[in-house]
């Protein structure tokens, strides 16, 4: 490039060295090594020390098989509604301006702020025995607390801001012109909905659902709050894994760990599959 009679030439990787790039690169894979791969190498070394046999056992087990049964529940009750008030809320955010939107965008985001303990005690102080509704729950035969209806709310509420946040930015950057046309053709709100405006954000919604269960399955310090720990009643697989812990049943314990590292593990492998089929699109 000339300028005013100077030559200016780049010159290669003047700006990115080859060992700095290399430096970086050992930073970041020793990290990863150390931080991510060899925990996990460990979880399923020590789940598989006493044989596969023993660890087949571990997962047979009646109370580790109603800690499954109800995690997959809670996940199952809680993704679903949260898709739904996902979409509600990115639409609102996303396709409308009023006044107090900041606040209301905010309080979607509130329990990524709080800690989950934190909820737990919220829902503790509303629904048990001395909170608001707790004798009027009491006088119907109800239980929310140390039962599964607090479960899942707990998980509901930690979890419902992943598909929102997904949703919000993607039907902002769509824009409102093949709605208004469809509204213009005689569609209906619903037609426009699931022909129009759900199949330019699927991947947005399919990310957050997917984001919105590994939560949910892994979620800890507010069902830990309002479980009560009943032993195959109320524990889903991380209190369980807390239970087997402390009871010195290291095998178990680092079985159901590896159970719940697998599931996580599917729902990254799903994640980057719906990445390079948008990517391929």
């Amino acid at each position: 490039m000339s300028t005013a009679g100077i030559t200016v030439r780049a010159i290669p990787g003047a700006a990115d060295p080859a060992w700095a790039r290399w430096l970086l690169t050992g930073a970041v894979v020793l990290f990863l090594a150390v931080f991510l791969l060899l925990p996990l190498a460990v979880v399923f070394g020590t789940a598989l020390a006493s044989g596969l046999h023993a660890y087949l056992g571990s997962l047979r087990d009646p109370e580790t098989q109603a800690a499954i049964r109800l995690t997959l529940l809670a996940a199952g009750i809680a993704v679903p509604l949260n898709a739904a008030f996902g979409l509600a809320g990115a639409w609102l955010i996303g396709k409308f301006e009023f006044p107090g939107k900041r606040l209301v965008t905010g309080l979607i985001e509130l329990p990524l702020s709080i800690s989950p303990v934190v909820a737990g005690l919220m829902i503790v102080l509303l629904f048990g025995a001395q909170g608001w509704w707790g004798p009027w729950l009491a006088a119907h035969n109800l239980s929310v607390v140390f039962a599964v209806p607090g479960i899942v709310l707990a998980t509901i509420f930690v979890t419902f801001p992943y598909v929102a946040r997904e949703l919000a930015p993607a039907l902002a950057a769509a824009g409102n012109d093949e709605e208004e046309a469809a509204l213009t053709l005689g569609a209906s709100g619903w037609q426009v909905l699931f022909r129009v405006t759900l199949p330019k954000v699927k991947w947005a919604l399919l990310y957050g659902v997917i984001l919105c269960n590994a939560r949910a399955m892994g979620e800890f310090g507010a069902v830990s709050v309002v479980s009560g720990h009943i032993r195959g009643l109320t524990d889903t697989m991380p209190l369980q894994i807390e239970a087997l812990y402390d009871d010195y049943q290291f095998t178990a314990a680092f079985a159901v760990a590896s159970l719940l590292v697998l599931l996580a593990l599917a729902s990254l492998i799903i994640k980057v599959w719906l990445e390079s089929r948008e990517g391929s699109q």
